[in-house]
Parts: structure tokens; sequence; C-alpha cells
């Protein structure tokens, strides 16, 4: 059998059997014991540092510069990696494996900038990466294929040329 508190209600199968008195006597009970005693409240967020001992911080710019001289590099080093294979590319094969390849690779350093571009919008534009550098592969592809002095094979390994760029500034960190 259920017990009834004072208010008439019967007290569920989950619910503490608490008749009013109790809960006063509770009550005045724990308030005589914290009584003359001094409530530590515990902190769940530490203080902020003063400035004097705060580490200086150029600026709250949440890595766009960094960003920006990644892409700088990144940029730099696949224009001298593609000049490298270019010039490879004249003394060992003829001169439309050469055009070709130079064409690729200032197709592949045009999608690599499009994407640090749509890369760089995100969060405050848009949140996912627009697909605008993909039509710079299907454009090179139909261009070598319509223009007989281009070839298909060495412009896609110029274009890929930013791959290379890509390891060198992952590994090699100024």
């Amino acid at each position: 059998m259920q017990a009834t508190p004072a208010s008439g209600t019967p007290a569920g199968p989950d619910s503490p059997e608490v008749f009013p008195q109790e809960a006063s006597d509770l009550r005045s009970s724990l308030l005589r014991g914290l009584a003359g005693r001094e409530l530590a409240v515990p902190t769940l967020v530490p203080p902020a540092p003063s400035p004097e001992s705060a580490p200086v911080v150029d600026s709250p710019d949440n890595g766009i510069e960094d960003f920006i001289r990644l892409q700088r590099r990144l940029l730099l080093s696949t224009a001298v990696i593609s000049l490298v294979a270019a010039l490879a590319a004249a003394l060992l094969f003829d001169r439309t494996t050469a055009l070709s390849l130079s064409l690729g690779a200032v197709s592949g350093m045009l999608y690599l900038r499009l994407l640090a571009r749509s890369v760089g919008r995100i969060g405050a534009e848009s949140k996912q990466v627009g697909k605008a550098q993909l039509l710079v592969p299907v454009l090179l592809v139909l261009g070598c294929s319509r223009v007989p002095q281009l070839e298909v094979l060495p412009a896609l390994i110029g274009f890929l040329l930013y791959k290379p760029a890509l390891l060198l500034q992952a590994f090699v960190r100024p």
C-alpha cells in the first residue's frame, strides 16, 4: 500500500516518501549545520590570467596568416618543380611534350589556387568546399584532345606536379 503525503497525492513507486514535517526537520538540521561556516563555491572556470602573465599573441587571426604563408610556399614550390620538369621534358623529349607538360603545370597551379581560395572561404561564408576548381582538369583534357599540338598524357602529368609540392611542404617545414 502506498503512503499518501499531506498534499493528498499518492506517492509513486520511484518517489521518496517525504512528509512535509520531515522535510522541514531535514532542512532546519542542514541549515543549523551550515550556520557559522563559510561556504566555498567550487570554481568551474579558472580565473583569467593577469595581463602581465598572459602570453603575447600577435593577433587573433585564427591561423589565417599561416594559411596564406603555406599557400604562397605551396604555389612557389609547385612553380619551381614545374619549371624543372618542363626544362627536363624539353631536353629529353620534343617541344610538344614540354609544351603540354607546361600547360598542365599551369593548370595544376590554377587548380591549387582555386582550391585554396575555396578553402579560405570555409567558415565565414560557406560550410563546404566549392566545386569550380574541378572544371580545370576537365577543360585541360578537352583542350588537349582538341588541339593537335598538345598531348594529353604529358598535360596530365604536368597537372599533377602540385602533388610533389604538397609532399615537400608536408615533410619539409621552414
